[in-house]
């Protein structure tokens, strides 16, 4: 169901096992299909007092440091490169004048990467701040997107018979409270209806309580704090961001599948994507990870899931899904953003992935356009920031 709605919350975005004898289809940039899976680690970084963990409250220099380096902050599974990396060849440089606009952006928004894939081919690609192309970068939200697709796996594997199945069927534990009779779809466009404060400023907002939470239910931490929640409108009927709901998807998929969300990301993403340098995504202590945050990706390879969905998802993922996931299935007004599932829409049919401190995949798959930026902004969020680069995503949609 699409609804039309103003913008009700933050507008912007926050043992191993092995996996063996799974096949797939290779996807557009790879020779051939991937071979048996590695296994998947996880780690653990040297213990650190809570008070150094509060990453909302990082310091400019603290952020510059450890955006790159998360697994030794924090607890987490490391998924290694895929055995069939993805080649991405390297294509005509984009104009003089349109680069030097971009690295002048760079330098004002605090961008530490920025690659620019069109018509199949590189055609930007800079680094800064000591960033480099062997480096891995924390996502924030935009790891609300990679999970979006691991749901849309869990459906075509048959582990969720249907997004329009109750959540309480794969957590039976919100039974009873405000998510009772909402159902997988409301949860993935944030339109359950129940109340949540995402200021990512506010120490007493929802987001930020979550630590709080972990501190204090362990485990039982995700159901614990959405438990708690109250419904402020009826189910289906108003849109309002929530990285705890994106945190519950997580749930239902790791639920439903029986692994966690980087294992299943292994045989679903990394592999058939052809990511180069692996995937570490950050666990919570359920042994499981935060769907609705901090994965690390090089550069290139947040590129590499930009094409991944511009081309479809290969068989991942349902028929048509990232055409139904990137499309706004909640319109915020006449303005002509909206957001779908886990994924905001643009107008002109482009769509993508947003996390605060300046990360983002831009998807114009009607000129074949990838555009990745990760950043260390000085605030979580900045609508002037996201404008200058959505109109960098458009000059260079007008090139050739």
């Amino acid at each position: 169901m699409r609804l039309n709605l103003t913008v009700m919350g933050a507008a912007v975005s926050l043992g191993a096992l092995a996996l063996g004898g799974c096949s797939y289809g290779a996807a557009a940039g790879l020779d051939a299909a991937p071979g048996p899976l590695a296994a998947v680690e996880f780690t653990e970084p040297q213990p650190r007092d809570p008070s150094e963990l509060q990453v909302l409250f990082w310091t400019d220099e603290q952020r510059l440091a450890r955006f790159r380096d998360m697994e030794s902050w924090f607890a987490g599974h490391e998924v290694p490169a895929a055995s069939n990396p993805r080649v991405l060849a390297e294509g005509e440089a984009l104009p003089d004048a349109l680069a030097a606009e971009i690295r002048q952006a760079m330098a004002s928004t605090g961008a530490v990467g920025v690659m620019v894939v069109k018509n199949g081919t590189v055609r930007f690609e800079d680094y800064a701040g000591g960033f480099a192309p062997d480096q891995r970068w924390t996502s924030f939200s935009v790891a609300k997107s990679f999970t979006s697709t691991l749901l849309g796996a869990a459906v075509r594997d048959g582990f969720i018979a249907s997004l329009d199945d109750p959540v309480t069927a794969y957590v039976p534990g919100l039974a009873g409270s405000a998510y009772e009779g909402v159902t997988v779809r409301q949860i993935a466009t944030m339109t359950s209806g129940v109340a949540w404060n995402e200021d990512y400023t506010d120490p007493n907002s929802d987001v930020a309580a979550m630590n709080r939470f972990v501190v204090e239910h362990g485990p039982e931490a995700i159901v614990a704090q959405m438990r708690e929640l109250e419904r402020e409108a009826p189910a289906g009927e108003k849109w309002v961001y929530k990285t705890g709901e994106t945190n519950l998807i997580g749930l239902v998929i790791e639920n439903a599948v029986g692994l966690p969300l980087a294992e299943y990301a292994q045989e679903k993403i990394v592999e058939p994507a052809g990511l180069e340098g692996g995937l570490f995504w950050m666990s919570d202590p359920r042994g499981g990870n935060i769907g609705g945050c901090c994965l690390s990706l090089s550069l290139s390879d947040y590129t590499r899931m930009g094409l991944f969905a511009l081309e479809g998802g290969g068989d991942s993922v349902p028929e048509g899904w990232f055409a139904e996931a990137g499309d706004s299935l909640v319109d915020f007004g006449d303005t002509g953003f909206g957001y779908g599932y886990q994924w905001w829409t643009y107008p002109g049919g482009a769509y993508g992935a947003q996390g605060i401190f300046g990360q983002s995949i831009t998807i114009v798959p009607s000129e074949e356009l990838v555009l990745t930026v990760v950043s260390n902004w000085s605030t979580a969020t900045s609508s002037d920031h996201r404008a200058l680069w959505g109109g960098i995503a458009a000059k260079i949609s007008a090139t050739d």
